[in-house]
């Protein structure tokens, strides 16, 4: 049963896993672009794209209540009613997208929290201003994305992530270079390019809703709803916890990123690229968290407890196994990575110095992260949330800024991500206890 677990939990994360590392490909193409092209505009993708991440995660977090919803819809065979589900959910992705813009539009308070050199700030600004003009695109993209994950449809993502990154390599290369014929524009052409794929991916994704065969016995479109008070309530008291979760989790980095941007453009050039490789090995984790999701969300909506344990068991050893090999794959080749990512020595030196932190806490991310989805699967969302606020912002946030700036020795950017170790293997040991007892709960 658990080889049977284990290959139904592959055959839901590797499309997924293909799927995160395709659009997290758009971050390192910017990343790699600007590594060559200037290190402010670098610094400025870093400081903006920090900003926009954190919003939007928080935001998709919310969002995310409709996999568990639909997903225990499904497991209880009440089909008929996911069409509204997803009907009310995709209304609050309209209505999220408000927020959304309104601080994009206004960095000003988040930038103040730390010295940014004039330069790279006014760079920043431009990003997040354009990145305003897709964020209504990315959640109600990332809302069909959360659907599909809870009824075990991870394909669809798989195609519409490599056609949005593709397109993101060839718009991105010509406008940040100047290869299109005109001025080089260089983060403002990532910008550009990264709001014609949110559109991209939104259409391709109203496509398939209205076109795919597979979905046509829930009548996703039949009588289309108005914003139901009811519903949205649920949503939000459930996916409340979940949004500020993420937004913890991310924002964590993303004051990260602004503390540290105090030390210089180099310093903060080589944390964007430790940085971007620890998004991208979080991805393998994340897979196999929302594929646990949607198993464990399903399996509680039939009530069959025996089959969401087995699921979970599975998962956590997948994940330890997997990520502990990664974290050893980026340990020896962590010369070459650095490499890859720009040619300015003293950014890259920096950057090797961070290095070894990701490689070694794999596992426990790993854990924790399998921990928090598999809770979520039962629609537990609170507790969660309170062990990233006290690990993250506590531990991991907190602690960084002493060990960086008020410990005896000042450990500059390492201090932080050194406290970053230490937030999750908390955070794997506090998850992990919470999730024993919640799946002990729900067999007595």
């Amino acid at each position: 049963m658990l080889v049977h677990h284990t290959r139904r939990l592959l055959a839901h994360a590797l499309p997924m896993l293909l799927a995160q590392l395709s659009s997290m490909g758009m971050m390192v193409i910017d990343t790699a672009l600007l590594g060559h092209h200037a290190t402010d505009d670098l610094a400025a993708v870093a400081v903006g794209g920090g900003i926009y991440i954190s919003v939007v995660f928080a935001l998709v977090g919310v969002l995310q209540a409709v996999a568990p919803t639909v997903a225990h819809l499904h497991g209880a065979g009440r089909d008929g009613e996911i069409a509204a589900a997803l009907q009310q959910s995709l209304w609050l992705a309209l209505l999220l997208a408000i927020p959304g813009v309104i601080v994009l539009l206004n960095p000003a308070p988040l930038l103040a929290l730390s010295r940014i050199d004039p330069v790279v700030e006014e760079r920043a600004r431009a990003y997040l201003a354009l990145l305003a003009l897709g964020m209504p695109a990315i959640l109600l993209y990332r809302t069909f994305h959360a659907f599909c994950n809870a009824l075990g449809r991870p394909r669809p993502l798989l195609l519409i992530s490599l056609g949005g990154t593709l397109l993101h390599a060839l718009l991105a290369s010509l406008l940040v270079t100047g290869a299109w014929g005109g001025e080089a524009l260089g983060v403002v052409g990532c910008g550009l390019s990264n709001v014609v794929v949110a559109f991209f991916s939104l259409f391709s994704a109203a496509a398939y809703l209205r076109c795919a065969r597979a979905l046509r016995p829930y009548r996703l479109f039949a009588g289309w709803q108005l914003p139901q008070p009811r519903p949205l309530a649920r949503l939000l008291r459930l996916g409340v916890p979940m949004g500020f979760s993420h937004f913890v989790e991310i924002s964590s980095f993303t004051l990260m990123a602004l503390f540290i941007a105090q030390l210089g453009a180099t310093v903060v050039a080589g944390h964007r690229i430790v940085a971007n490789l620890a998004a991208i090995c979080y991805m393998l984790p994340l897979a196999l968290g929302i594929a646990t999701l949607a198993q464990v969300g399903q399996a509680a909506g039939a009530r069959d407890w025996h089959r969401a344990g087995r699921s979970i068991t599975a998962a956590l050893l997948l994940a330890g196994s997997l990520s502990t090999l990664l974290g050893s794959i980026v340990w020896l080749l962590a010369m070459p990575l650095a490499d890859a990512w720009t040619d300015d020595p003293a950014v890259r030196a920096v950057a090797l110095g961070l290095l070894g932190y990701v490689a070694f806490y794999q596992i426990f991310d790993a854990v924790q992260t399998i921990a928090a989805h598999a809770l979520r699967g039962y629609r537990i969302t609170f507790a969660p949330m309170c062990v990233h606020v006290l690990c993250f912002w506590g531990v991991g946030l907190f602690g960084g800024w002493w060990l960086a700036f008020h410990s005896p020795q000042p450990m500059g950017a390492s201090g932080f991500w050194l406290a970053s170790v230490v937030s999750l293997v908390l955070a794997s040991l506090l998850l992990g206890e919470l999730l024993r007892r919640a799946m002990r709960a729900v067999r007595e």
